[in-house]
């Protein structure tokens, strides 16, 4: 079983990494297999709703300069996702927002309800609103929160700092484990014995 986690930080060795390398040391630990994917910090797209991914089938966004694809190709062959992101102006890194928007919209259908995480990393405030902001699209996809002690927050300004955030850590080792028992409760499978689903009905409030 394996566990994709998404370092959406433009600093690849930065306070995000510190939080996430946390993550995946608990899961080797717990006998989980993990990889952290980095970002980047080259420019990339947000999504322009042209719709031709759902037009050509191919679960690929249309748009293949960019990293997105490269990363939405490695959620059919995970059994989990855990996306960090530092906090901005209290939102998460635009860039990782364009990422999961496309990725999710385009290859939605080797993610959708795979157990996933978010972590937020931040100098002093608005780590919750990045939290909450990343959680929403799993909500849509009918993908389990994994929960851990707290809010998976981690502290940290300057590189390095986020190492000494010691309740932080341990909430990303909490996370850890439960993301794990979940996975060994259900065999790296969608939940099993999840009810069936309804056949999408999309409705405007301006008909």
């Amino acid at each position: 079983m394996k566990v994709l986690l998404i370092n959406g930080s433009p600093r690849q060795n930065g306070n995000t990494a510190i939080a996430l390398a946390e993550v995946a040391k608990q899961l080797t630990q717990e006998g989980i297999e993990s990889e952290i994917v980095w970002i980047g910090n080259k420019p990339i797209r947000g999504c322009i709703a042209c719709g031709q991914c759902k037009v050509k089938g191919t679960g690929r966004c249309v748009f293949d300069d960019d990293i997105c694809n490269k990363i939405s190709e490695k959620f059919e062959g995970s059994n989990a996702l855990i996306v960090g992101s530092p906090v901005y102006y209290g939102q998460p890194n635009g860039a990782l927002l364009s990422i999961i928007q496309r990725a999710f919209y385009s290859n939605g259908a080797n993610i959708s309800g795979k157990p996933a995480a978010s972590i937020a990393v931040c100098r002093r405030g608005g780590a919750t609103a990045v939290f909450e902001s990343l959680n929403m699209p799993f909500q849509m996809m009918n993908m389990p929160i994994v929960t851990s002690q707290y809010w998976n927050i981690v502290y940290g300004r300057t590189e390095g700092e986020a190492a000494m955030d010691t309740e932080g850590l341990q909430t990303m080792r909490t996370l850890a484990r439960n993301m794990a028992w979940i996975l060994k409760s259900t065999n790296g499978k969608k939940a099993p014995g999840r009810p069936d689903e309804e056949a999408w009905e999309a409705m405007h409030f301006i008909r």
